[in-house]
């Protein structure tokens, strides 16, 4: 008895106390828009903190944080995520700093905020929020600038005059330490750099009176047309597909349109910039399955060196077996960074050329073309189209050569495919193209004019793209987002039987009609082959839609055809021709 009193005294084993798992900001503000969506998580805490999380989220620079801040004064919060993107861009751009540079530049931004915030809350029909109390005075004092340091993670901002332009001795050592690495066992297919860079996609020159026009509209933002695109590329000349950070999911320019199918990795934020949470999601989605495909097929392993620049969006945690990261020194980028040794300028300039090309043809097409108009219809897609022309103009010996100062050994050629000479040329046929084009500030259009559009991709951040960058979401976000939620049924389906079977008969009218009409025959076969050529892929489809259609039941064609119930007056002439049919003789055949 006594050891059975004894066995029930003894306490029952506990279980180890599960350990609660902080989601991040991102993570968060991902599980709102699920449950916008219908999909429903037991994160009733998150859904009630809805506009702190998303407010945190849009304003603050560190998306990585794992609370939300709940501060009284939050022009404070936002200049500190504008402050944290001044100095990545600023770094980035070699631009040199110092602490003195960044506490004043801090105040700037906080009476800019502040100054902005003042006058909307002071529009008619404005009320205050709570979260928005009087601006205190705000000194960027010693104490506050440590803590800043530590929450964003600025290591090494004291950088002082022309060491910061040009960190030559760091630069040499590196060139010696990357050679060491390489002879670890890597080959020129094996050795990638990836950069990002801000792309105004939809600008011209300033003087052009379609960007006048623009600049004299209600609600212009000059950082709406701000898109960041990421470029990789390896040792022997080949360029992975460039991913394109954009300020909505769904633009309407891309409805219906397969994000997988792009000529970019579609990414998405609301401020088009380049995030450790986005950075992250380009390594693992995207960069690691194309290398293994790349590699796979030239027969290699999977090793890979990646080398990026230590810019503040990029994730310093980034791993994967196989992948070995290499962060560049500070201030070298300019000096040893491949993909900045003129192949993120003449991309820009082939870019400029293309945009202006794009119009050119459309005028050429088109009787009654109106420059503005089509201007207003140059959206993201027709970007993205440009950006691919561009991509695909850069030859293999083009981007082998931007290695040669940090791997001379790997470059084939080191005196041909000069990028100055595709740079000049992208300009003077850009200029050519905008007189063709005319209009006040085309007609006249100079070398200076395009290098100054060219060259306005990396200005540094001024303080109205910071304000815009910082600035909390609002009711008129959507619009200016341009966002496409809606579900079209009777479009969903962007390439239908009867659409394609529409293409092919334009397609052989074209042909027909230059044979007719074309004098010279050769020339009309050499267009015909062309088309047929293009258009044997929309040929296959067609067949094979042909084909699922025949082997699909007929009824599922058919509509059944309701008939309207009669009227009163009518029941009873109804009723009997019903009886009638019913008892009339079927007829032989």
């Amino acid at each position: 008895m006594s050891m059975k009193q004894t066995a029930r005294k003894k306490a029952p084993a506990v279980a180890p106390k599960r350990q609660r798992k902080m989601l991040t900001i991102a993570e968060k503000v991902g599980l709102l828009d699920m449950l916008k969506e219908g999909r429903r998580y037991a994160v009733r805490y998150i859904k009630k903190e809805e506009n702190n999380i998303r407010t945190t989220a849009a304003i603050s620079f560190n998306r990585d944080a794992k609370r939300f801040v709940t501060v009284r004064n939050k022009t404070i919060v936002r200049m500190e995520s504008a402050l944290a993107l001044w100095i990545s861009d600023s770094r980035k751009k070699n631009i040199p700093l110092d602490t003195n540079i960044i506490r004043t530049k801090a105040k700037k931004l906080y009476e800019t905020f502040a100054d902005s915030e003042e006058q909307d809350d002071a529009e008619p029909g404005s009320s205050k929020s709570a979260f928005h109390a009087e601006p205190s005075p705000f000194n960027a004092s010693k104490g506050w600038f440590d803590k800043i340091q530590q929450r964003f993670g600025l290591k090494s901002v004291s950088l002082h005059g022309e060491a910061a332009s040009a960190n030559t001795a760091g630069a040499e050592a590196y060139v010696n330490k990357c050679k060491v690495i390489i002879e670890g066992g890597y080959k020129p297919d094996q050795v990638f750099n990836m950069d990002e860079t801000g792309l105004f996609w939809k600008r011209m020159p300033s003087r052009t009176f379609i960007m006048q026009d623009e600049a004299k509209a209600s609600g212009f933002k000059a950082q709406k047309d701000r898109v960041t695109l990421v470029m990789c590329g390896n040792a022997a000349g080949f360029m992975i597909k460039p991913g394109l950070i954009y300020r909505s999911k769904n633009p309407r320019a891309l409805k219906n349109k397969n994000k997988n199918a792009l000529p970019v990795y579609w990414m998405h934020i609301a401020k088009a910039w380049m995030t450790k949470v986005l950075n992250l999601d380009w390594f693992q989605h995207y960069f690691i399955p194309e290398v293994k495909r790349y590699l796979r097929g030239k027969g290699l392993d999977f090793k890979v060196l990646l080398l990026v620049d230590k810019a503040g969006g990029h994730a310093d945690d980034l791993s994967y077996d196989g992948v070995q990261i290499e962060f560049l020194p500070p201030n070298t980028t300019s000096l040893i960074q491949p993909l900045d040794q003129g192949i993120i300028l003449a991309f820009k300039a082939l870019y400029t050329r293309n945009t202006l090309q794009h119009l050119v043809e459309a005028m050429d097409s088109d009787q009654d073309f109106s420059l503005k108009a089509y201007w207003r219809e140059y959206t993201i897609a027709s970007c993205l189209q440009n950006i691919q022309r561009a991509i695909h103009e850069m030859k293999t010996e083009t981007l082998n050569v931007c290695w040669k100062k940090l791997w001379p050994e790997a470059v084939h050629n080191p005196t041909g495919c000069s990028l100055d000479e595709i740079h000049h040329s992208a300009v003077d046929t850009a200029v050519n193209l905008a007189k063709q084009l005319g209009g006040d500030g085309f007609n006249d259009m100079t070398l200076d004019d395009i290098n100054a559009l060219i060259d306005a991709h990396s200005q540094p951040l001024t303080d109205e793209d910071l304000a815009e960058m910082t600035k909390p979401p609002s009711e008129d976000d959507g619009e200016e987002e341009e966002e496409d939620t809606s579900v079209d049924k009777e479009e969903e389906d962007g390439l239908t039987l009867d659409r394609l079977a529409t293409m092919v008969r334009m397609a052989t009218e074209r042909q027909r009609a230059a044979q007719e009409w074309d004098p010279l025959m050769f020339r009309s076969l050499q267009f015909s082959n062309i088309i047929k050529g293009g258009m044997s892929v929309y040929k296959n489809l067609l067949a094979q839609k042909k084909k699922q259609c025949q082997q699909l039941p007929i009824t599922m064609f058919c509509t059944r055809k309701k008939t309207p119930a009669p009227r009163p007056s009518e029941e009873k002439d109804v009723t009997a021709e019903r009886r009638q049919d019913k008892e009339a003789p079927s007829e032989e055949l």
